[in-house]
């Protein structure tokens, strides 16, 4: 698409981005929905996906993902803001932060880190973005998941939508019933810490066609870890705490 003809779409989406949602029992409270950005109605499937932030974006997706994060609640980022103040702050500023995404200028904040005790004495650490960026990584999950569990190993349980840990019991006592009698543990230590950044992007880019996507989800990953005040980055490591990181470690 032409540079003209995207920015005319954008002061299109941004006159309209901001109604208001008469659906307050589903959650949304009095404030402003997104509204729905016009998606492209090809049925080429390439096509879809390259307009997979439009998706994204999409009023009903964003109200799920703030549904979400309010539901699930949790402890604020870096910037001290607190789920509960959260929908005050999208009713305000929703339209600039649409547009910003849109436009390739939003700049997530960096994770506070936490290091939360193991049985074996070490501690693992959790990186916790803060309400707003939770809010842009579960409306991005919400939209790949369902692509990517289509590519999933049946025998994977972890991080997976309607998956368990009794499940995965069950599983192995099938195969213990059919006969096989030895097991094989690994354990990649610190595995969420040592994701490499440059070969999850070359494998997100097989799938995900929309270099918009592909480039905010770099701009988390690149977001950085805030320790004592000093923010870190490199080119390892998915962030424990955050929406995306259970779907891109699985990736």
């Amino acid at each position: 698409m032409k540079v003209t003809e995207e920015t005319n779409k954008c002061r299109k989406q941004e006159e309209t981005c901001c109604q208001k949602d008469t659906a307050e029992q589903e959650g949304y409270d009095r404030g402003h929905s997104f509204k729905r950005i016009t998606e492209n109605n090809t049925t080429n499937t390439n096509r879809q996906n390259e307009w997979m932030l439009e998706r994204i974006l999409s009023s009903n997706n964003l109200h799920r993902a703030y549904k979400k994060v309010k539901k699930n609640k949790g402890a604020g980022g870096v910037d001290g803001m607190k789920t509960g103040e959260l929908l005050a702050y999208l009713t305000e500023h929703q339209r600039e932060l649409v547009l910003s995404i849109r436009n390739g200028t939003y700049k997530p904040q960096p994770v506070r880190r936490v290091e939360i005790p193991k049985d074996n004495g070490k501690t693992r650490k959790l990186g916790i973005p803060t309400v707003v960026d939770r809010v842009i990584q579960q409306a991005i999950s919400q939209v790949l998941v369902p692509i990517y569990e289509r590519k999933f190993s049946d025998n994977s349980y972890g991080f997976r939508p309607h998956r368990s840990t009794h499940q995965a019991l069950l599983k192995c006592q099938k195969n213990v019933n059919e006969g096989y009698q030895y097991v094989v543990d690994l354990d990649l230590e610190q595995y969420f810490d040592t994701v490499n950044h440059s070969k999850l992007i070359q494998i997100l880019s097989e799938t995900i066609h929309d270099g918009r996507v592909i480039s905010l989800i770099h701009k988390f990953l690149n977001a950085g870890v805030m320790i004592k005040g000093i923010r870190t980055t490199n080119d390892f490591g998915v962030p424990q705490g955050g929406p995306l990181s259970p779907l891109l470690a699985n990736v």
